[in-house]
């Protein structure tokens, strides 16, 4: 059984984020006309756009984003020079939401390496959990968190399904985003610790979805399906 497979199989998960607004999919791709018209480089009026116009002063969680072709990532450096076909895949989902919001794991597992990403437009503080299914070893991304969170759990922590792992983070400390959570699966970690690419150049774009499955077969979004 592939890995696919046995996510899509299993009935246990729990939320990852407990909310009782509703979802609602956000377009970061060049479909969204008004892009072109905001400096993404400042992250107060990038933050009143997503929560204030696209979720309705906060009336709806954003979600979305997998294998979306972003162009967002103009805003930093830190993802390669966009007219030399930088970064710009996104191999999570995003899921926006009001900052201190809690975070959950969505199974059982170890904490697998924490860190502090702290460049612009980086995961800011991040958490990687190693998870086990049907024999298969995998992994979870949570990026965009407090630096408090990185205080309260440590590597080779043994954690719960539905245990509180986190919180989001609000901006600078984030990596300079309005607030939301990245959570990603990554099936072969290789020798990262505390970090792996959450953004793929087009180049890539095969290699690193193959690695790292659709999370919502984990989240179960209906917005997504």
């Amino acid at each position: 059984m592939s890995l696919r497979n046995a996510l899509n199989a299993y009935a246990l998960f729990s939320h990852v984020i407990l909310t009782e607004k509703p979802f609602r999919k956000l377009d970061f791709t060049a479909a969204n006309v008004d892009l072109p018209t905001l400096d993404l480089t400042d992250t107060d009026a990038f933050s009143a756009y997503v929560f204030g116009t696209l979720l309705e002063d906060s009336r709806y969680v954003g979600v979305g984003g997998y294998d979306e072709h972003r162009v967002i990532y103009r805003r930093s450096a830190h993802f390669g020079d966009y007219a030399e076909e930088g970064r710009c895949i996104h191999l999570g989902v995003d899921i926006w939401a009001d900052a201190l919001t809690p975070v959950y794991a969505p199974l059982p597992g170890v904490v697998h390496s924490v860190a502090f990403n702290d460049n612009f437009g980086d995961y800011g503080p991040t958490i990687i959990l190693r998870h086990e299914l049907d024999g298969m070893a995998f992994h979870t991304l949570y990026g965009h968190l407090t630096l408090d969170s990185l205080q309260e759990i440590a590597e080779g922590n043994e954690i719960q399904a539905g245990q509180h792992i986190a919180a989001i983070g609000n901006y600078p400390e984030n990596g300079h985003w309005p607030p939301h959570l990245h959570f990603q699966l990554i099936t072969d970690l290789g020798d990262y610790r505390g970090d792996y690419p959450g953004v793929a150049s087009l180049a890539d774009r095969g290699t690193y979805l193959a690695n790292c499955p659709d999370p919502n077969l984990i989240l179960r979004i209906g917005e997504l399906d």
